[in-house]
């Protein structure tokens, strides 16, 4: 429960920083509309790009599992967003309410149990297209179901609660450095010494694991800094 709720609030805080307060209502502070589901399988599709899933191209290339943990962890940041706004519109409950109601699922105590582990490429992109159609269907849409085949596919990508939350921390400090340091007008550099930030970011986090959240927001901005 602690793990998930410290999520929904990290998210809660980017969203309104990022977006504006009332975002929730669809449009940010500068009114631009947000299309979480849209996020969501523009996501799943960069996933799927971890394979090598085109049968006329690279066809020996090894799986990048690295890229889609991460891509899988951004995923998540747009299923909560969607779930924050689902509960205000529709006046299911607090930020709260849903914590609560995500920890009772039998998926979430799932991710637990140690029973994480990477399964197969195909396997994976089965689950990620799964979540593709939830978003996509226009005739009806069902939170629990997005969010427990969330949870499966995190399962199959080797990722239990401790590292999706670990994970999820990384980026949503790495975002919000990102937003402090041009990403909105495009004078952010994503790419550090030949590798993308979010691998910076893993590794960083991974070499020091009691890292405080100011902590690694201060040893991004130091790599940032020594590009310069």
């Amino acid at each position: 429960m602690e793990k998930v709720l410290q999520m929904l609030q990290l998210q809660q805080q980017l969203n309104d920083a990022t977006n504006g307060e009332n975002w929730e209502n669809g449009v940010t502070k500068n009114g631009k509309s947000i299309d979480w589901k849209r996020c969501i399988y523009m996501e799943c599709a960069e996933m799927i790009d971890s394979f090598s899933w085109k049968h006329w191209k690279s066809i020996h290339q090894d799986p990048d599992w690295d890229n889609l943990q991460i891509e899988v962890v951004d995923v998540w940041h747009f299923i909560m967003s969607l779930g924050l706004q689902d509960y205000r519109v529709n006046m299911r409950g607090q930020l709260e309410d849903l914590a609560i109601n995500i920890s009772q699922m039998p998926a979430y105590q799932e991710l637990t149990s140690g029973n994480a582990h990477f399964t197969t490429p195909e396997n994976v992109m089965v689950e990620v297209e799964k979540i593709m159609f939830i978003v996509l269907n226009k005739k009806s849409f069902d939170l629990e179901t997005l969010i427990v085949d969330f949870f499966t596919l995190a399962l199959n990508s080797d990722l239990d609660i401790t590292t999706l939350y670990r994970l999820y921390v990384g980026k949503n400090i790495l975002n919000q450095f990102r937003q402090d340091n041009g990403y909105k007008d495009g004078s952010y550099i994503k790419v550090w010494n030949g590798e993308e930030d979010n691998v910076v970011m893993k590794r960083i986090w991974e070499q020091n694991g009691e890292l405080k959240p100011e902590a690694l927001y201060r040893e991004l901005a130091k790599a940032y800094t020594a590009l310069s």
